[in-house]
């Protein structure tokens, strides 16, 4: 894999995935669990929605962000994330990736993967030299709650049972009613999103502050799932590495209480200390070159991180906007976001205080460019025409939920 560089990870023009995709590519997006769509929305739409949100940045110099003395990621209902959260290219990519997961062992009415909804997350615009916005190697989604949860332990029942080779990473498993925050982290999505993405603003390629993945969803799932049931042996101290990473240097352990990189109330955190065997430093591989318009996705279980060093020439941006499947439970995250959307106050996931509600040119409805955009955030009723009798009863209890 480290071998294949950035090549290993699939992508495909944003026309061929409304068209529908070969087969072979399917494999390969659900072998690696990552995908670039090229050409989403026309690049100088996207490069339009930089410039606005770069003018209603400067137009409102209280707006907050971190890091705080040098900006990069921001909260904001800024007019372009609205748009581009709600315009019909974005919508029918999330559509796609949600169809690639099936319900094999979740009760009918618990998800429906035709209607995305909408989760409000941030915007970057990371400045050229930049080194202070990084992350490790992480998995988001909680940490201990992976094993402790019941309903998101079943989501890796197959690998729990020593079945490694049978699981679907794209069964939806318990997920829609796992509770994948069990200690109120301060860092935690209060929404379940099957794909984490985001929208390029710029240029930007290996080197370039970009995301890093591991695109072997399979493999680095079961190896997360497995790795607190056993220990080394003889420590990374006293051997030399291939030594110490041999199969026979590690024994089952299923008395510790040790999860490796779970700490309470945050993401499961990897690096060559706690999950050696994974080779990160090698097998973390960068996002491949994109333009503005191109989206980038990565799957729920995905490893990923952030380069550690802006090395290029402009700013890396990109508005944060991933696919979110229809549960009741993401219905009542929504419903709290909606509240928060009407007074332009940080969405509920993030710190309070006022937000933008003394902004100028704050987004607002006439933004949302879409019924189907206003129905993802829970402004306008799901249809109930044309549907099976399961996702009938799903979208009745998410718009009594909204209050339709």
């Amino acid at each position: 894999m480290a071998d294949a560089g950035t090549s290993i990870i699939p992508e495909a023009e944003y026309k061929d995935v409304v068209k529908g995709l070969a087969p072979a590519l399917l494999e390969d997006i659900k072998a690696s669990g990552t995908l670039v769509v090229r050409g989403v929305v026309p690049e100088r739409k996207a490069l339009q929605w930089l410039e606005d949100t770069k003018q209603y940045i400067a137009q409102n110099p209280q707006v907050k962000g971190f890091p705080e003395d040098d900006k990069a990621v921001f909260e904001l209902w800024s007019k372009a994330q609205l748009e581009a959260r709600s315009c019909s290219e974005s919508l029918k990519v999330q559509r796609f990736l949600l169809s690639l997961f099936n319900k094999n062992s979740a009760a009918p009415d618990d998800v429906s993967f035709s209607t995305p909804l909408t989760y409000c997350d941030r915007l970057r615009i990371r400045r050229p030299g930049d080194s202070r916005f990084a992350l490790g190697a992480h998995v988001d989604g909680g940490s201990v709650e992976r094993w402790e949860d019941p309903k998101y332990r079943s989501s890796y029942k197959a690998i729990l049972e020593g079945r490694w080779t049978e699981h679907d990473a794209w069964d939806i498993g318990g997920r829609p009613t796992a509770k994948q925050n069990l200690y109120d982290g301060p860092g935690a999505c209060g929404i379940f999103r099957a794909f984490q993405g985001w929208t390029s603003l710029s240029h930007t390629g290996p080197g370039e502050g970009t995301l890093k993945v591991f695109p072997a969803i399979k493999e680095s799932t079961a190896y997360i799932i497995l790795r607190p049931f056993f220990k080394a042996n003889q420590l990374k101290t006293s051997l030399p590495q291939q030594a110490y990473l041999d199969p026979s240097n590690w024994s089952l352990d299923l008395d510790s209480p040790d999860f490796p990189g779970s700490p309470i109330g945050r993401s499961q955190e990897l690096n060559d200390e706690t999950h050696p065997h994974l080779r990160l430093n090698e097998t973390l591989l960068p996002m491949k070159a994109v333009k503005p318009g191109d989206q980038v996705w990565w799957h729920c279980d995905g490893i990923h991180a952030v380069e550690s060093e802006h090395k290029g020439a402009n700013p890396s941006s990109v508005l944060y906007i991933p696919s979110v499947p229809l549960t009741e439970a993401n219905a009542r995250y929504v419903k709290d976001q909606q509240v928060h959307y009407q007074q332009r106050i940080p969405p509920p996931d993030f710190p309070g205080g006022e937000g933008e509600k003394f902004f100028e040119g704050t987004g607002g409805d006439a933004d949302i460019v879409t019924e189907q955009g206003k129905q993802t955030m829970g402004l306008a009723p799901l249809s109930l025409e044309g549907i099976d009798s399961s996702e009938k009863l799903l979208r009745q209890k998410v718009n009594k939920i909204w209050g339709f």
